[in-house]
């Protein structure tokens, strides 16, 4: 069983070389570690010339965000298996021997993560109990939040070619859409080690660029609205689409976005109808 690994990073010289380094430590080696620059103009590009003899290297002509750079290292990965590790993250040294083991004890699942421990700010905290990890059919589950982390899965290509990449669309909450339309699909596995150290709390963060996080999360969730889904998991998404929409309205009003506002409270009324009507 072959692993590519993928990195993207922006401006993250900081951070990358842990990040690169906790890959090249792990007991199980990846056949190709694949580094994304996403047009850095910090001190990325000295980090990557050190490592350059062992790692592959992609970069960006312009600044394309999270989902084109996972993307590209997708499509130039020679393995079957993939996994994702976000340029801020840490792996633990067996991350991957772990998960290589839970597939070949398990055949059938094609994407499995494992838990993690979180540092905000410099400190361990313990997520509260809506972000706990969890596996098998998961759909349901990965509606409200997204409780799939990239730094966390290993993915087998075949899931792409069935479901598709990363949408280019999103400028946040890209993973939490393509959970979205994994989970319908294929069960999750889960190992319930804590295998990956996903720090928080740091400026450049894309919960902390863009106001609303539930905007990007309803135009995934508005994807599957006609899709042919289980009937209460079809009424579950539409009850949470309709509470999102009111929320981002309400959140639209206080910022006197008036337009905004209009608009979701117009999506809350078609997705109350559907409800009324089912």
């Amino acid at each position: 069983m072959n692993i590519s690994v993928i990195i993207p990073s922006y401006n993250r010289a900081s951070t990358l070389e842990r990040a690169i380094q906790s890959v090249l430590d792990q007991t199980f080696p990846a056949m190709e570690i694949i580094v994304v620059d996403d047009a850095s103009t910090d001190g990325t590009s000295e980090i990557l010339k050190k490592y350059s003899n062992r790692i592959e290297i992609i970069t960006n002509e312009s600044n394309m965000g999270v989902s084109f750079s996972r993307n590209a290292g997708i499509q130039v990965a020679q393995s079957d298996w993939i996994a994702f590790l976000d340029s801020d993250d840490q792996w633990v040294a067996a991350k991957l021997e772990h998960q290589k083991g839970f597939h070949e004890a398990h055949p059938t699942v094609l994407i499995s993560q494992c838990d993690e421990i979180w540092i905000r700010n410099g400190v361990r905290v313990n997520p509260m109990s809506k972000h706990k990890k969890k596996g098998g059919w998961i759909f349901e589950s990965c509606i409200p939040l997204c409780i799939v982390s990239p730094s966390a899965v290993i993915i087998h290509r075949r899931v792409f070619e069935h479901i598709g990449l990363f949408d280019v669309n999103f400028l946040a909450c890209e993973d939490y859409d393509l959970w979205l339309r994994i989970a319908p699909h294929y069960e999750i596995g889960l190992l319930d080690e804590k295998l990956v150290t996903r720090y928080g709390g740091h400026d450049d963060q894309l919960s902390r660029k863009y106001w609303g996080m539930d905007r990007f999360r309803i135009t995934a969730m508005e994807k599957h609205v006609d899709s042919d889904l289980d009937p209460v998991w079809k009424k579950t998404l539409l009850e949470e689409l309709q509470f999102k929409c009111a929320v981002v309205a309400a959140g639209a009003k206080k910022r006197d976005k008036l337009e905004t506002a209009a608009l979701y409270l117009e999506k809350q009324k078609r997705i109350q109808s559907r409800l009324n009507a089912q």
